[in-house]
């Protein structure tokens, strides 16, 4: 099956159009839909309508947040969805890939140190450390697969060069970030929602913290190549513009 992100036709109200179309068109929106619960990386091809409904919240509360948010001043910079394919991708590995490289360790530390100091009283931060360990392994592996095989692929089409079958790859992908977002739903299930109890250490309080931003940044990193990177790259296979 063909991945490719949904556009509205012109005048579809929010309520219609998909989640992950919402967010390529104004980033800033990601923030409303995180503070929801609202999944639109791994799930961007739903509606908000149908989104509001899975997670069993207010449709009208979140269009007034998107619609207050509408009001508030674009981020600075360019907006990553709309950068041609080759320039996402390497996007995509400087603002993201590089910076898991560097975090990724940093947290994998804290969460053996957290794991080893306090699991015996609170086992579920051994579980943490254990459901993080295998959400590095698979990140490690996929940026690989991603940087080698994939991202080049896009580069000689967009280069003219032929077309390159994409179907597989992608698919296999579109696997890892359903896998990879499955982990971090159970990161924030055993963290209570990235909550530390009132005694917490610091490097309790703070592998938390570096959890909770690693979740949104691994969200919008999905969303990136989910609903735009991955459509722009199976057109080119398919020989459109």
């Amino acid at each position: 099956m063909k991945h490719t992100l949904l556009v509205s036709p012109s005048g579809t109200p929010l309520a219609g159009r998909t989640v992950g179309e919402l967010v390529a068109e104004r980033p800033g929106r990601s923030r409303v839909f995180q503070a929801f619960g609202i999944d639109f990386c791994c799930q961007g091809g739903t509606t908000l309508a149908e989104a509001c409904q899975r997670r069993s919240v207010s449709l009208e509360t979140v269009i007034e947040q998107l619609e207050a948010e509408a009001g508030e001043p674009s981020e600075i910079g360019t907006n990553p969805a709309k950068l041609p394919p080759v320039e996402l991708a390497d996007y995509i590995v400087a603002r993201y890939h590089d910076s898991l490289r560097s975090e990724l360790p940093r947290l994998q530390a804290m969460a053996q140190r957290v794991a080893k100091v306090h699991g015996s009283h609170t086992p579920s931060l051994l579980q943490v450390y254990e459901v993080f360990n295998a959400l590095y392994l698979e990140l490690d592996g996929h940026m690989i697969k991603e940087e080698q095989i994939l991202f080049p692929a896009i580069r000689v089409m967009a280069a003219g060069g032929a077309a390159i079958p994409l179907d597989g790859p992608i698919a296999c992908m579109l696997r890892e970030h359903e896998d990879a977002g499955a982990d971090l739903a159970r990161l924030r299930k055993l963290t209570r929602d990235y909550d530390p109890p009132a005694d917490a250490c610091n490097t309790y309080r703070a592998l938390f913290a570096g959890l909770a931003e690693l979740e949104e940044d691994l969200h919008r990193h999905i969303h990136l190549e989910n609903q735009v990177l991955f459509p722009a790259a199976e057109a080119l296979a398919a020989g459109r513009d």
